[in-house]
């Protein structure tokens, strides 16, 4: 099989000859940390690129093919002749007026521009314009030169779609989780908004390379490792409505699958997803309460494919190189039979995690098929 086709035929939930695996896009990748280790091991000149948070847009395509990774990633691009403002104190911002900075392997919000805004200042904020054609300079030769002349699956990379997450990061997360409650017209008002910019957004883009994708990437948290981070009920009644009209407005532009990123105990929203409209649930942290693969398999594995799954809390980071093979192949197992699994970390590899054991990682998933030891 193609690496496309091995997607393809993984994503329609039939056999394939061994499991796909991805790196990179910004769900299943390498922090910076992590990246930089790798390189040094390797011996390869870094030259992939950062992206937020400091996490790995771009992965070298050399480490790529060593691994044998199956996805390639494409992005949109800032808008021409933009730049993040930088302040003397060391902190920046983004063209949300997000404020940022800097502090060890990890980037933190430090500024939230609309913790005290009103209903009236939504009119009037100076909103990220995702009409502008210039972020999708180059996308278009780009993505369809992939198509042409590899035989890589091609994923809309990075995170978009975010309602919850960019609604805390421009009101502060407390102050949001509150708004949702006591709040409600105001939390209702800036969702609608940015449902509305991501909707230009992906209208955007999708009309440049719709036609070449397999995966579109989304992502908006809905739980901690052990909990949700809001009701049921809350979810079904204000958040749920908005990320089903965004989910359809992509499946109208493209027959890409839409794959759906939520750390945590997302297990009680699963039949929610479904039922919106996503076609992949990504990370499948293992450690996450209810998140059991033999458990998601059985309950959902018919109607979802999974992405993610193996551990980077404890396996990766501590493991050793046969631990690693074992929880590679039990993913597989699980959630490998019958097609509808894409191996990858369970969220972005961090800077302990040592390069043998990414290296062993990939290794093993390459070797190893469901119900047969290939290697």
């Amino acid at each position: 099989m193609t690496h496309r086709e091995r997607v393809h035929v993984a994503l329609a939930h039939e056999e394939v000859d061994r499991v796909p695996c991805d790196l990179g896009g910004g769900v299943s990748s390498l922090t910076q940390g992590a990246y930089e280790r790798l390189t040094r091991y390797l011996g390869i000149v870094p030259g992939g690129e950062v992206g937020e948070f400091k996490v790995m847009k771009k992965i070298d395509e050399e480490i790529l093919e060593l691994l044998d990774v199956d996805f390639r990633h494409v992005f949109l691009k800032p808008p021409l002749g933009w730049e993040p403002k930088v302040y003397e104190d060391g902190t920046f911002e983004d063209e949300w007026g997000i404020r940022y900075k800097d502090i060890g392997y990890y980037t933190e919000i430090v500024r939230y521009p609309l913790a005290n805004a009103t209903l009236e200042d939504l009119e009037t904020y100076p909103w990220p314009d995702f009409l502008d054609s210039s972020r999708v300079r180059g996308l278009k030769e780009e993505t369809e030169w992939l198509f042409e002349h590899t035989d890589y699956a091609i994923a809309l990379g990075s995170v978009g779609g975010r309602i919850i997450e960019q609604s805390q990061w421009l009101r502060g997360i407390e102050q949001f989780l509150l708004d949702l409650v006591a709040n409600v017209e105001f939390a209702e008002a800036l969702m609608d908004k940015i449902l509305e910019l991501q909707k230009q957004f992906f209208g955007l883009v999708l009309s440049e390379i719709g036609e070449y994708l397999e995966v579109v990437v989304l992502g908006d948290d809905l739980a901690s490792q052990d909990r949700l981070l809001f009701s049921p009920e809350i979810y079904r009644k204000l958040i749920k409505p908005r990320q089903h009209e965004l989910i359809a407005f992509i499946k109208e532009k493209t027959s890409a699958k839409v794959m759906y990123h939520s750390d945590g105990a997302v297990y009680p929203l699963i039949p929610d997803l479904i039922e919106i409209g996503v076609d992949i649930l990504n990370p499948v942290q293992p450690r996450a309460k209810d998140m059991d693969m033999v458990r998601l398999k059985k309950e959902f594995g018919n109607r979802i494919s999974f992405w993610g799954g193996i551990d980077i809390q404890h396996v990766l980071p501590f493991g050793s190189p046969e631990e690693i093979k074992e929880t590679v192949r039990g993913a597989v197992e699980v959630l490998g039979r019958g097609g509808g699994y894409i191996l990858a970390p369970a969220h972005n590899i961090q800077p302990d995690v040592p390069p043998e054991s990414i290296i062993t990682m990939y290794r093993e998933a390459k070797s190893y098929s469901p119900g047969r030891d290939g290697r």
